[in-house]
């Protein structure tokens, strides 16, 4: 499937409001891909000719931002895409299914998704599918079996946090919770991680807040409450550096802080803030967009692709984090950026934020 029109990044502003945020960036199966065949006896479109949308719904976060880079890193390191095509606002199912039903109109070759509902996106997926248009859920999983799934092992991610958390406060105590967007799967993933942690620890007592995966919601979240009250710990789906700077900011000691690989929050463990980070790789983008592209080229792969997070303290992986904080990008982007999985791009690249159609 190719396109002659060239589109670098699609804004729509209207009922859609679609806030563009294009930074830059196998397998094996025993069922044939969607669209694979055709693929494979296209030999034009392995010599780049590939088009990629990518639908986002949560824009103006430094990880998402992250993720759509590495999209585009990878597609214009893998010699095969011509061009990518994104949309990212802050939105939700409805939203985004008006971004895949561009896309398909748009006649792209393979989407990459990151879904805000795990339900609501089967229709227009299987429609894409239908059409021979490979789709990759990335971040998080939806339910229909047309998708590919590319995903951090969300569950764990949440058990090994909480563990850690649970142990270092000594088996008890109060634990600002602080949640993400309910009903997204990554979020009710971890959920249930924690959950399976908490079952061997009952005198930890959870008191639940919602940040949206919004760090300045998160902040100001941790400045009331512990305004209010005093906390054993607090574990964090993601806006981890600006709980640390919150607490400090109302005068109360640092307590243990769990978060993902935030390079402020991996920063501050660095310089003694007690806590943990859960690699969370924003790259997964480019593990979706290599997996779209092995599909595209006929190869069979797995339905799910899942990385294994690891657990960072400066007690056990000091070099890693070491290693990964970067005092000079932003402070939201993830800082887990070698990952288990073979990319094409280069840290450059994904610093660099090109697609294949720039420059």
């Amino acid at each position: 499937m190719k396109r002659s029109v060239t589109i670098k990044v699609a804004v729509i502003a209207s009922a859609l409001a679609l806030t563009v945020a294009a930074c830059g960036n196998g397998n094996g199966g025993d069922e044939p891909a969607p669209g694979g065949d055709e693929a494979a006896g296209d030999e034009e479109a392995a010599g780049g000719n590939y088009v990629i949308g990518v639908s986002n719904t949560l824009a103006g976060n430094g990880w998402r931002e992250q993720m759509i880079c590495s999209i585009q890193a990878e597609s214009l390191a893998s010699g095969q895409v011509s061009e990518v095509v994104v949309f990212s606002e802050n939105a939700g199912p409805t939203e985004q299914v008006q971004h895949l039903q561009t896309l398909i109109s748009e006649g792209v070759d393979a989407i990459v998704v990151n879904p805000s509902d795990p339900e609501q996106l089967n229709g227009i997926i299987e429609e894409a599918v239908n059409q021979g248009i490979v789709v990759v859920a990335v971040d998080a999983a939806v339910s229909t079996p047309e998708a590919y799934i590319v995903t951090n092992d969300q569950v764990e991610w949440g058990r090994i946090g909480m563990e850690w958390l649970a142990e270092e406060i000594g088996g008890s105590g109060d634990v600002l919770y602080m949640r993400g967007i309910e009903g997204v799967q990554s979020d009710t993933d971890r959920h249930e991680g924690v959950e399976a942690a908490l079952a061997n620890y009952p005198d930890i007592n959870l008191n639940t807040v919602w940040t949206s995966w919004d760090y300045t919601l998160g902040g100001e979240i941790a400045v009331q409450e512990f305004s209010a009250r005093d906390y054993d710990g607090v574990w964090t789906t993601g806006a981890d550096y600006t709980v640390v700077n919150g607490i400090e900011s109302v005068g109360k000691d640092l307590v243990p802080v769990t978060g993902q690989d935030s390079n402020a929050f991996v920063g501050q463990l660095i310089d003694g803030a007690p806590g943990a980070a859960v690699t969370n790789p924003a790259v997964i983008g480019a593990v979706g967009t290599n997996v779209a592209l092995k599909i595209l080229n006929g190869e069979d792969v797995e339905q799910t692709t899942m990385l294994t997070p690891a657990l960072w303290t400066m007690e056990t992986a000091a070099e890693e984090m070491e290693a990964a904080f970067d005092p000079d990008r932003g402070p939201d982007t993830s800082a887990a950026i070698d990952i288990d999985y073979p990319l094409e791009m280069t840290r450059e690249q994904l610093y660099a934020c090109d697609g294949p159609s720039d420059g």
